[in-house]
């Protein structure tokens, strides 16, 4: 078994250059300048340097953001608690391993609903009582944002991501979707976040009060719901679309296990993936309460969708995409779902996890045509 690889400095900054004039996680919407400037001085990736670094570019933002609501110039506050966010997102980047980054994560909450608080298009946040079973948590959290203009029941689209990229940066993701008419619902996977549980067999029981809380929204259309799920995000639309076919029109498997990526065989090729920039396994054990490699690989393969006897069931719509030569999940998952269960749509694209090209708009089109 290898050893997991640690990058220096110098290959960490070389990295974050490259990501960030790609515009790839984790650049999702950053001020490009300041985070260059930030790239630059980056004392070190040890989760203390890590998280105090980012963190003190966050607070600059912040105090900006504080000084606009005192001259109450409500779009500079808008656009500098944005920012704050997207650097304490940095702070906790990729998993609150570490009481530093766990700081940091409570803050990237804080500073993301001071900036919902001021778009121009509604952010509802909402808490419900999770009445789960022993050991899960008390309250399910997610949030919805409302199209542009007044669109009358709009169709949903749930939106969440994997490992590191959790509710809050879906936001962003979600534009698209509601400059089409969509209201975009944004809740945390399993084993990350703000979910109410841990990674597990059954933890889709998390999107249970999710559907029954629709049902009870008269201006949203709940007949009209789809699911998408980004990075390992996108097991979890995979098996909702199998699970709760009768509750959605639509699904979107984007770049997300289903079987092979469960495999101790897979999660050792692929424990030091070069598309991630740190802790990969302790992230990925996290979702399962676990800390390491052994503690993740002990787990997952329960994950698998052919094992549990899901892919062989009827699903809804549903569309699987990802990059042929993903090193994350395989993406020879996509070819062994379309031999199992009902027609599928699918569509492989060029490049790594997630792939590269216009995936958000074909994914965007796609539930437009379904959902519309």
């Amino acid at each position: 078994m290898s050893a997991t690889t640690t990058r220096t400095l110098s290959d960490a900054q070389q990295w974050l250059r490259e990501h960030l004039e790609q515009r790839r996680n984790p650049f999702n919407a950053i001020d490009h300048d300041a985070a260059a400037r930030h790239i630059e001085t980056l004392p070190g990736i040890d989760p203390e340097s890590w998280a105090g670094h980012w963190l003190a570019g966050a607070e600059e933002f912040a105090s900006r953001a504080r000084a606009a609501e005192a001259s109450d110039d409500r779009e500079q506050a808008l656009e500098n608690w944005w920012q704050a966010y997207q650097f304490a997102f940095l702070g906790r980047y990729p998993s609150p391993l570490h009481p530093a980054k766990l700081h940091a994560y409570d803050l990237a909450v804080e500073y993301f609903g001071r900036m919902s608080a001021l778009e121009h298009t509604p952010v509802q946040h909402v808490e419900l009582t999770f009445d789960g079973r022993a050991g899960d948590g008390d309250a399910l959290r997610f949030f919805v944002a409302r199209p542009p203009g007044a669109a009358v029941r709009p169709p949903v689209v749930l939106m969440w991501g994997g490992i590191d990229v959790w509710k809050e940066e879906t936001y962003a993701r979600g534009r698209m979707l509601r400059e089409r008419g969509f209201a975009t619902l944004h809740i945390d996977k399993p084993g990350v976040g703000q979910s109410p549980v841990q990674a597990g067999r059954d933890a889709e029981r998390q999107w249970d009060p999710v559907f029954a809380w629709l049902r009870g929204q008269p201006d949203l259309n709940s007949e009209k719901v789809a699911a998408l799920g980004l990075s390992f995000g996108g097991y979890w639309a995979m098996k909702l679309a199998h699970t709760h076919r009768e509750q959605l029109a639509a699904a979107v498997n984007w770049g997300g296990g289903i079987h092979l990526t469960f495999q101790p065989e897979w999660q050792e090729r692929s424990r030091n993936a070069s598309s991630y920039l740190m802790d990969l396994m302790p992230a990925r054990a996290r979702i399962f309460g676990g800390n390491s490699f052994e503690d993740y690989v002990a787990r997952c393969p329960e994950l698998s969708l052919l094992d549990q006897g899901v892919l062989d069931q009827p699903s809804c719509p549903l569309l699987l995409v990802n990059g042929k030569d993903d090193r994350q999940n395989a993406s020879a998952d996509l070819y062994l779902a379309l031999e199992h269960g009902s027609p599928k749509a699918a569509r492989m694209f060029p490049g790594g996890h997630m792939g590269r090209g216009p995936v958000l708009e074909t994914v965007v089109d796609w539930l437009t045509e379904r959902l519309n």
